[in-house]
């Protein structure tokens, strides 16, 4: 089958958050299922030159953005066996970043466009054309409005992914027309309006032939008014078009056997990761010894990650409990001075590193103890994921993905691979962290929890078959 992937970001050529991990790791096992899968995304400004200079012209199309007729430059390279297609025009993407422009409805209503100019430009018809996230949700509809009568287009079927639905992508109404040529009787409540403005991930929902989300538990929250963001009823309506699929990682990138980030090496022994405990304490500046529990968050500071949670604990819980905690990631400006502020306060137990590094996240994996993700809702997440694959173990909310792929620890049957609490709650967190720690401290039920760490299977393997069923689904209801 032929899939072709749209979006605005994807590992290891551009990323913000998980959707790019996504975007470069799931084309790869669907291919291992014998799919002939390609990707497109803009050329960005900040793609690095080492993959820009591998890229290769391939044609010029015309980009229709309302009455206008826009450059759309076609380049492409191989990646791991996939195709990767860029589109190329430096008003739109030559520049800094990924979003937060003014003109982003602009310069994603082009980019939209410019994925359907570009399919005959470079002869491939896919059978499916799978759209992620706000940033390609208005590709179903204008296939449907404007392309459905010319016979290239006519077999092409669409699978619209939700990553994270409090970014809906709203823009003021006359992106339709101006930008989109789409008549004006789609600007309705039954239609993309939502509250006076545009909604291209409304779009999505409403005319794609399937609709995903990024895990079961959150494919049924984002049913209810508390995470729907005002389309909880929209999205109940779908019935099963809608379907909860849960993400994995790329199981060859993130292998703490292979990994040549980490200080050293292991599959799941102990010692090693001891080694990469210390030595990960030395770089930090943080007292070393293996026996001081570590515990970690690599994360966006933002209140959706549960920061607010950390924050009521973190003085109590750092100055009374024999534990170091490391927090890596950058975001919202209050939460960035409100740690850098505590690590004052606690210059021994909390390093805080207010950047982004894959290299230092990748030591923070393998030398924490304990992974923390008190999210206030979590779509999949993929930290978790990642900390069981290198042996650190997650403690979380359950909701969203945490609640699919984490199980707390029930030490009379050894079952378990982790500590969650339910609520959203400070008192909560801090007694299911001091739960976690002491389990630590019992060496014959903390390597229980390490064996089952390791023997999960954090592939995007199945994940990759439950794709593929849906796209037999919505091919064979054309």
């Amino acid at each position: 089958m032929k899939i072709l992937f749209a979006a605005a970001e994807a590992a290891p050529f551009i990323k913000t958050g998980g959707l790019a991990d996504v975007i470069g790791a799931l084309p790869k096992a669907l291919q291992q299922a014998g799919h002939d899968v390609r990707v497109v995304l803009p050329k960005y400004r900040d793609i690095p030159g080492s993959f820009t200079h591998l890229l290769e012209h391939v044609r010029v199309v015309e980009v229709p953005v309302g009455w206008r007729r826009q450059y759309g430059g076609i380049e492409a390279l191989q990646w791991d066996g996939i195709p990767v297609y860029f589109i190329d025009n430096e008003y739109y993407f030559g520049r800094e970043g990924v979003y937060g422009y003014w003109d982003d409805g602009e310069r994603f209503a082009y980019f939209n466009q410019a994925v359907l100019e570009m399919l005959p430009a470079i002869d491939f018809a896919p059978d499916v054309l799978h759209c992620h996230d706000w940033h390609t949700a208005m590709i179903p509809l204008l296939l449907k409005e404007h392309y459905r009568h010319d016979p290239f287009y006519a077999g092409i079927r669409t699978v619209f992914t939700v990553h994270n639905l409090l970014y809906q992508g709203l823009f003021p109404p006359e992106v339709l027309g101006d930008l989109l040529s789409l008549p004006h009787s789609y600007y309705t409540p039954e239609g993309v309006e939502y509250n006076g403005a545009v909604s291209f991930m409304k779009a999505g929902l409403l005319f794609s032939n399937h609709v995903t989300t990024v895990s079961p538990t959150y494919a049924e929250e984002i049913k209810t008014e508390y995470y729907g963001y005002g389309l909880d009823g929209l999205l109940r309506s779908l019935g099963d078009r809608l379907s909860g699929i849960v993400n994995g990682i790329d199981t060859k990138l993130y292998n703490p056997a292979t990994d040549s980030a980490l200080f050293s090496r292991y599959r799941t022994s102990w010692s090693k990761k001891l080694e990469n405990k210390t030595a990960l304490q030395h770089e930090l500046g943080l007292p070393e010894s293996a026996d001081v529990p570590l515990v970690a968050m690599v994360t966006r500071l933002v209140e959706s990650k549960g920061l607010d949670l950390v924050m009521r604990i973190a003085d109590e819980w750092l100055a009374y409990d024999d534990v170091q905690l490391v927090i890596l990631g950058t975001g919202d400006r209050s939460y960035e001075e409100w740690f850098r502020e505590a690590a004052l306060r606690h210059p021994q137990k909390l390093s805080v590193q207010i950047k982004f590094s894959d290299e230092l996240s990748r030591k923070i994996y393998a030398g924490s103890d304990l992974f923390l993700m008190p999210s206030k809702f979590e779509p999949c997440g993929i930290s978790q994921l990642l900390a069981l694959r290198y042996g650190s173990i997650p403690v979380v909310r359950e909701t969203g993905g945490l609640n699919d792929t984490v199980q707390s620890y029930r030490p009379e049957t050894g079952e378990g691979n982790g500590f969650t609490f339910t609520n959203y709650n400070a008192h909560d967190l801090l007694h299911t962290l001091r739960r976690g720690i002491g389990y630590y401290r019992q060496p014959e039920h903390w390597k229980q929890l390490l064996r089952n760490a390791y023997a999960g299977d954090y592939s995007w393997q199945a994940s990759a078959r439950q794709y593929s069923d849906i796209y037999e689904r919505v091919t064979s209801e054309a």
